[in-house]
């Protein structure tokens, strides 16, 4: 499969997205409904942002797509949904930096480092820290587990909620906290400077 997306863009970018939401309904829709209520309304809501990120806006839309088909039975292998869906996108023709936004989308190098995977992580991804993953990690972060809209911090709060305050993922989002926002709060600067 030719993804489109790389240091180059070609006609058929448009496609990604398409293939992307394909491959999302396909392996989330029946598996895990709930999953995939909150992949359609980040998808719907990075489509919403694509002005903000120029030529990468298929490439946001189809992360935010993909972001978390790590979730997914056959694809899980090593519990970590980032990574195991970033290997899974670059198994299966998917471009590097699509495969790379997956992979550390919305803090998730610091998962990374508590599952002792940050080194793997490092390794086999690169970080970006840039409009379209800022872009990725708002849709992701304001939207909640059924879809719906929710400011950051009631989302945070839902996370805790939802995974108890001794869970690892509970743990981590005190420490990320701090990076998470700014990615969020350079987001709304940019929603700001080119109303939508």
């Amino acid at each position: 499969m030719d993804s489109g997306v790389g240091s180059a863009y070609t006609p058929h970018v448009a496609l990604l997205s398409l293939e992307a939401a394909e491959v999302a309904e396909r392996h989330l829709s029946a598996a895990l409904p709930r999953r995939w209520r909150h992949v359609q309304a980040v998808a719907a809501k990075a489509r919403r942002l694509s002005p903000l990120v120029g030529p990468d806006s298929d490439l946001l839309v189809a992360s935010a797509w993909l972001h978390d088909v790590g979730y997914a039975p056959g694809i899980i292998e090593t519990g970590f949904h980032s990574l195991d869906g970033a290997r899974w996108a670059l198994q299966n023709g998917f471009n590097e930096r699509l495969a790379s936004l997956i992979a550390y989308h919305s803090c998730a190098e610091y998962e990374a480092n508590e599952r002792g995977l940050g080194e793997v992580l490092a390794s086999e991804f690169s970080y970006e820290e840039s409009p379209t993953s800022d872009a990725l990690w708002f849709a992701d972060m304001t939207t909640g587990p059924d879809g719906q809209n929710l400011a950051v911090e009631d989302r945070l709060a839902e996370i805790r909620e939802r995974y108890g305050p001794e869970h690892l993922v509970t743990r981590l989002w005190h420490r990320t906290e701090p990076a998470l926002m700014a990615s969020i709060r350079r987001t709304q600067a940019r929603m700001a400077a080119q109303p939508m």
